[in-house]
């Protein structure tokens, strides 16, 4: 048994190589390719994309599994690799070779079209792009044969099982109770954050952000931050793990948030097994429990006023002249200021669902064909119109902000509501479970939060689903009632209301 095991475990380890190398590609792509090499690098990816496919789909390797997936004497952790193995086999034998690189070119030259619109700032230059790329994702949902609606197959690459039957009502809920609370936090007198858009010098904000990863456990000698026009991270192991940021001198925030979210994921990456490399059980479980922990420290640990109490003496000391006449309970309230926006990524905690959620139903009519390529400009102002009442100034500000589309991800952005969900609910077990949680990250300590996450959530990879980790943590499955009220109690303090 452990020799065939020994077998499937060489397999996955050799198209997990692959398919890091094909990251190692991408994580360049976005940091350090020059402008003209995009043609050959897309032709890089693509060979490599469909070396990763032949390697995964062979008879070979299917007979393995099917072998292996009858033999009584695996371990709970070795049949729970198979199971998942073999699940994403059949889905991937859908596939043919010349799919996955006719695939892997048309994302990146999506991606390179979608970097050519943004410098012009005219979605016209993305717009046939795009519409191959949504041709291409229709197709591959069919091939998948989504049961319902056809987005059910591309939101189950991202959150397994995840459904619009599912999603729907979610947002419907949310939705509602986000309108009420919003309309409340209305009527009382608006908090400012202008400090924050005052001249903030490059290098000394690159120097606190390094510094507050490196006390949220981000360990630089398995991973560096570097500059990238989206923040993202991507993960070659868990000895290597990188993160991107971006810095606008004219904005502090454009910086703290997207290095805290990014440092989030970070963790999780660097807290997954590796004796478990490429494996199943040595991988993330989903997307919206990845997003959960990312959105954890970015909201319930960042944006605390208990975490400020910390840092914020620090942060003064290094830019006096603009926060000495602001006080550690304006400069909370700033940070945590509600208002509509048009950047999703700069969106305040209770408008960024209405962010995903403008996404949300504008993939979907992508998908069914209700919504067309041609006129999305004008159907993403229609919705910020309505949801957020503000329409975009220019493409940039709209329908061009997120790099998502460029690179074919549809289907991920409800995992960004998702895990703001989870990430309530987990915080709130986290509060019970570790004493004085609260006044621990009020000195700087945030390593009993992190070591319940290890040991919680980052050790066991996909040994549980999302929903089965969900209930094993805290005793039920994922409900809305923790954010909504995490997000009352927190911002009728602020506002008084």
């Amino acid at each position: 048994m452990a020799r065939v095991y020994d077998r499937y475990k060489s397999k996955m380890q050799k198209v997990a190589d692959i398919n890091h190398a094909i990251a190692v590609l991408s994580w360049d792509k976005e940091v350090n390719l020059p402008k003209d090499s995009a043609p050959h690098r897309s032709q890089q990816v693509a060979t490599l994309a469909g070396m990763s496919h032949n390697e995964f789909v062979s008879k070979d390797f299917g007979a393995l599994l099917n072998r292996l997936a009858n033999m009584k004497s695996l371990s709970a952790a070795e049949k729970k690799n198979i199971s998942v193995t073999l699940d994403a086999y059949q889905k991937a034998t859908k596939f043919s070779e010349a799919f996955i690189i006719r695939k892997s070119t048309i994302e990146s030259n999506a991606y390179h079209a979608w970097l050519k619109a943004r410098e012009a700032n005219d979605y016209g230059v993305f717009k046939d792009a795009l519409k191959e790329l949504v041709d291409l994702k229709r197709e591959e949902a069919k091939k998948l044969k989504a049961t319902e609606h056809p987005y059910d197959a591309l939101l189950d690459i991202y959150e397994p099982g995840l459904t619009v039957a599912q999603l729907d009502p979610i947002f419907g809920g949310i939705k509602i109770s986000l309108k009420k609370l919003i309309k409340k936090i209305n009527k009382s007198k608006q908090v400012k954050n202008n400090f924050l858009r005052k001249r903030y010098s490059w290098n000394k904000q690159w120097e606190f952000g390094l510094d507050i990863l490196e006390n949220m456990g981000y360990d630089f000698n398995r991973g560096r931050q570097d500059i990238s026009a989206h923040p993202f991270t991507t993960s070659f192991s868990p000895t290597d793990v990188r993160v991107t940021t971006r810095v606008d001198e004219n904005d502090f925030a454009y910086m703290l948030w997207s290095t805290i979210h990014e440092g989030g994921h970070a963790l999780y990456e660097q807290g997954l097994s590796s004796e478990e490399y490429g494996l199943p059980t040595g991988s993330y479980i989903s997307l919206s429990i990845h997003e959960s922990q990312s959105r954890l420290w970015e909201n319930h640990v960042g944006r605390s006023k208990e975490y400020w109490s910390f840092w914020y003496p620090s942060l003064q000391a290094e830019f006096p002249k603009n926060l000495n006449n602001v006080s550690l309970n304006k400069f909370y309230a700033g940070i945590n200021r509600i208002a509509p926006n048009l950047i999703r990524t700069e969106a305040d905690e209770l408008h960024y669902h209405f962010h995903v959620l403008i996404r949300y139903e504008i993939e979907k009519g992508l998908i069914e064909g209700s919504i067309d390529t041609d006129n999305l400009s004008e159907v993403w102002n229609e919705k910020y119109k309505e949801y957020l009442g503000i329409s975009a100034k220019d493409d940039n500000t709209g329908v061009l902000q997120d790099v998502h589309w460029g690179h074919g991800s549809f289907g991920y952005f409800p995992t960004y509501s998702l895990g703001s969900f989870y990430a309530a609910q987990f915080y709130a077990q986290a509060e019970k479970d570790i004493p004085k949680l609260n006044k621990k990250i009020a000195k700087g300590n945030t390593t009993p939060l992190l070591n319940w996450l290890r040991e919680n959530i980052h050790q066991h990879g996909r040994r549980y689903e999302a929903d089965e980790l969900c209930n094993n943590i805290t005793g039920e499955s994922l409900n809305v009632e923790h954010f909504l009220n995490y997000a009352n109690t927190k911002f009728k303090s602020i506002y008084k209301k």
